[in-house]
């Protein structure tokens, strides 16, 4: 569990400019949900 905490602060953005911070979470989204296609493909 500690390692998805660590995970997720390293995903984290703190960016001042509100179009790359949403561009940087849009990224991320994609590729949380990449993942989960490509696990739920493979069972």
């Amino acid at each position: 569990m500690n390692e998805l905490f660590r995970l997720a602060r390293s995903l984290r953005c703190d960016l001042a400019d509100p179009r790359a911070a949403f561009t940087h979470r849009l990224r991320v989204g994609l590729a949380v949900a990449a993942l989960i296609l490509i696990l739920s493909l493979l069972r």
